[in-house]
């Protein structure tokens, strides 16, 4: 069996761009990578939360849980781009080329792990306001019922 070098540009620009399913530890693991096949299920579950706020409107308390799932999938695969962005060349090659000329990556991962920081960072706040507000929503609801 040869060893397939890793491009550390390549798994942290997929982590951004594909990594809500996964798709980055495919890259760096293969498909036998348990990780990588339970990132799409929170993704999927969050888009259906999208799709039954369209359809059912923002009281909607199933698309309550489900549009966070989205929001955490998100965020996690931007932490992957940015770790994998910022990893030091020699110990990306300990983990993943251990033969070969030792890699020399430039700017790239860098600005890929930039892209993900001010993704995630904004995801995550989002999501973090989003769960807030529907909470304090259903409390204040639920309290209004109580006092019926």
């Amino acid at each position: 069996m040869t060893d397939v070098r890793k491009s550390k540009t390549l798994a942290t620009w997929i982590a951004v761009v594909f990594g809500s399913l996964g798709l980055h530890r495919f890259y760096l693991h293969g498909f036998r990578d348990v990780w990588g096949w339970l990132y799409p299920v929170p993704t999927l579950l969050g888009l259906y939360g999208l799709q039954r706020v369209q359809q059912f409107g923002q009281d909607d308390q199933v698309s309550w849980a489900l549009i966070p799932l989205l929001g955490c999938s998100i965020a996690a695969a931007m932490l992957s781009a940015i770790v994998y962005g910022l990893t030091a060349d020699e110990k990306w090659d300990a983990r993943f080329n251990r033969r070969g000329p030792p890699s020399k990556t430039r700017w790239a991962p860098v600005i890929g792990a930039i892209v993900a920081l001010m993704i995630g960072a904004g995801v995550l706040m989002a999501t973090i306001a989003f769960s807030g507000q529907r909470f304090f929503e259903y409390q204040i609801e639920e309290g209004r019922k109580m006092s019926q």
